[in-house]
Formats: structure tokens, C-alpha cells, sequence
């Protein structure tokens, strides 16, 4: 009779432990041919202040325009209002079959260290915030499980000084998707005591399939570090046609 009870509440604690809502936040710093330290891409493309036409958030391949249109796992929730001023659109998705949500910012081009901030700071679970869908409570920021930053390196043109702080033992998983991201993130990940699953280490276009695709693997349980950056190379190659052992030698998913 003992060993039955121990047995059921087992499985009621492993029930509410893989049936917690998980939640991730996506920073996305758009494109700016003005104000970022890049190769200029096309006028329309490249106005930070323009989410619609943006390169990595309203065009084909960018974060709100591929979780909308061309993934079959997630689903757009709504367009959310914001008072940040530095935070031109905010969007909410949900998988499919899992109770998992997902948000998105698209930060103003010319705030770029902004952007990269809150990310920071989010990943050292700084800066939580909740957002109300319907009766449902969700945590994000520095409550999310994981913290994205998609966009071009700013790492590259300035430097920060955060301050951050002692966390739970239980460290938020980050991934960075800019060019170099783990030469010039380290340190910032090291002191943030997050848990970087995917970066890389060269140049690379941060498009929302390489982000879709390792989220994608990130959520089967079953899943490995390695399993995650070969997702990453598949699409990575499938789209940028880059051949998959450059691909594999694009990302890597730890210190």
C-alpha cells in the first residue's frame, strides 16, 4: 500500500512538472543600416524603425513574418500593446501541441544596446514581466525559461557594464543568434550565470529559421545540446545553401 503511494505521487509530481507552462522571449534587434555597425542591405529592409519590411522581423525570413506564415508548430496569438518606448511591436505565439508560448519584441534599430540590455539582464533573470491572455498568466523576461536575441552584434560597436546578479541554481537558457556571438557574448553569459544552448562563431544571417528550428528540438524532452545545434545547421544549410559542415562548424551550444 506504501509503495503505491510513493509511486502515485510520483507521477503527480513529474505531471506538474512537465506540465508547467514554459515560456520564451525573443529579443530582436532590427536591422539598421543608420544606426548599426553593418554591410548596408536594401533601404526598405534596413529602416530600423519600420518592423513591417524590417529584415528580421516583418520580411520573409524575420521572426514575426516565419512564426506567422511558414511554420506549421507555432501559432500567432495576437499583437500586444507595450509601454516601452524602445519596443516598436510585440507579438505572442503558442506551439501547437505544447503548452508553450512564445513572445517577441522588435526593438527600435537605433536602440540596439538596449535591446541587448534587457536581453542580458533577462537572461540573468533580472527584468520579469507577466502578460494576461485571456485568464492565463505568463511569464517572461527574466522569468522565461529562455531568453533569444536575434539581430546584428552590437557587441561589436560599444561595450556595457551591467550589473548583474547572484541567481537561482537553476540557470536560464540563452540563445544568441548574431555574427560571432560567442566571442563577444561570453563574458556577459558567464557573469549573467545563463546557459548558452546555441551561438556562433562567425558571420552569419540571423534569420528566424535557424531559431525555429532549434526551439523546435530545445522542447523534445529527449533532446540533447547536440541535438539542438544539428537542427540549427540543417536549417541554417537548407536556407542559406552554405553546405552542412559549415554549418555545423557555424554554431556551438556551450562555453
Amino acid at each position: 500500500m506504501k509503495k503505491k503511494i510513493v509511486l502515485l505521487l510520483l507521477s503527480l509530481f513529474l505531471f506538474k512538472v512537465y506540465s508547467q507552462t514554459k515560456t520564451i522571449h525573443v529579443y530582436v534587434a532590427l536591422c539598421d543600416n543608420e544606426f548599426q555597425g553593418i554591410v548596408p542591405v536594401p533601404k526598405k529592409l534596413g529602416n530600423g524603425k519600420d518592423p513591417r519590411n524590417n529584415l528580421y522581423w516583418g520580411a520573409a525570413y524575420g521572426i514575426k513574418s516565419f512564426f506567422k506564415h511558414k511554420t506549421k508548430e507555432w501559432k500567432f496569438i495576437s499583437k500586444l500593446e507595450t509601454d516601452q518606448s524602445n519596443i516598436l511591436e510585440r507579438v505572442l505565439f503558442k506551439h501547437r501541441s505544447k503548452d508553450v508560448y512564445l513572445l517577441a519584441d522588435a526593438y527600435d534599430g537605433e536602440k540596439i544596446k538596449n535591446c541587448t540590455e534587457d536581453f542580458l539582464l533577462a537572461a540573468n533573470q533580472q527584468n520579469k514581466t507577466t502578460i494576461k491572455v485571456k485568464s492565463k498568466t505568463l511569464n517572461f523576461g527574466g522569468a522565461s525559461n529562455l531568453q533569444a536575441y536575434i539581430g546584428h552584434d552590437g557587441l561589436m560597436d560599444f561595450q556595457l557594464n551591467l550589473n548583474f546578479k547572484k541567481t537561482s541554481k537553476t540557470k536560464n537558457d540563452v540563445i544568441i543568434l548574431a555574427c560571432f556571438s560567442k566571442n563577444y557574448f561570453s563574458d556577459h553569459i558567464l557573469k549573467a550565470n545563463a546557459n548558452p544552448i546555441l551561438w556562433t562563431t562567425h558571420l552569419m544571417a540571423p534569420e528566424a529559421y535557424t531559431l525555429e528550428a532549434a526551439l523546435n528540438t530545445w522542447l523534445n524532452k529527449t533532446s540533447s545540446k547536440k541535438d539542438i545545434r544539428e537542427s540549427a545547421a540543417r536549417a541554417y544549410h537548407k536556407y542559406q545553401k552554405c553546405g552542412l559542415k559549415g554549418a555545423r562548424n557555424l554554431f556551438l551550444t556551450s562555453f
